[in-house]
């Protein structure tokens, strides 16, 4: 099976994001340890294990269609964060570059009439949607947390708040 050059490219690239963000979420992660907000670590966690997952499906593609994937030098992620809010921000743009890429992905494969990549950016357009909607929401939650009883009481209970179907 062959797949063009530059969607070959592009969908490395995305790869490539995708582990770029692994690596904020254990960031991410790291900092709220130090901070004692085990619940978000915790969340954190779990999504830099989620995105090394979207990492290898991008490039089993890759390899399905007799190219191998490329790992580049990524840029050190952000490690401090002056807010569990701006932390929270930080997971939300990550989320939102990665959409942005995946869209890009997508309107190549269309460019390209590569089937087969169209139904896998299909999954991972989908995926996009949930992960942006808990981003948002998990803004929201720290925003409404303004004093220490409620942060700690949201660190608590993150994952469940966010795992809930309206998220």
């Amino acid at each position: 099976m062959k797949i063009s050059t530059s969607l070959h490219a592009i969908l490395n690239s995305q790869a490539e994001h995708e582990r770029f963000a692994s690596a904020s979420y254990l960031a991410l992660a790291h900092w709220c340890n130090d901070q004692d907000y085990s619940g978000f670590a915790s969340f954190f966690h779990a999504q830099a294990e989620e995105e090394i997952e979207h990492m290898l499906k991008l490039q089993t593609h890759l390899l399905d269609r007799g190219v191998c994937p490329k790992l580049e030098a990524l840029p050190a992620p952000v490690t401090t964060f002056s807010s569990l809010t701006l932390a929270a921000q930080h997971a939300l743009a990550l989320e939102e570059e990665n959409t942005k890429g995946i869209e890009t992905a997508y309107a190549a494969a269309i460019e390209t009439n590569d089937y087969a990549a169209q139904v896998l950016l299909q999954w991972f357009i989908t995926e996009q949607v949930e992960e942006e909607a808990w981003a948002h929401k998990m803004v929201t939650l720290c925003k409404r947390a303004e004093c220490s009883g409620a942060i700690y009481s949201l660190d608590r209970h993150i994952s469940k708040d966010l795992s809930e179907n309206d998220a």
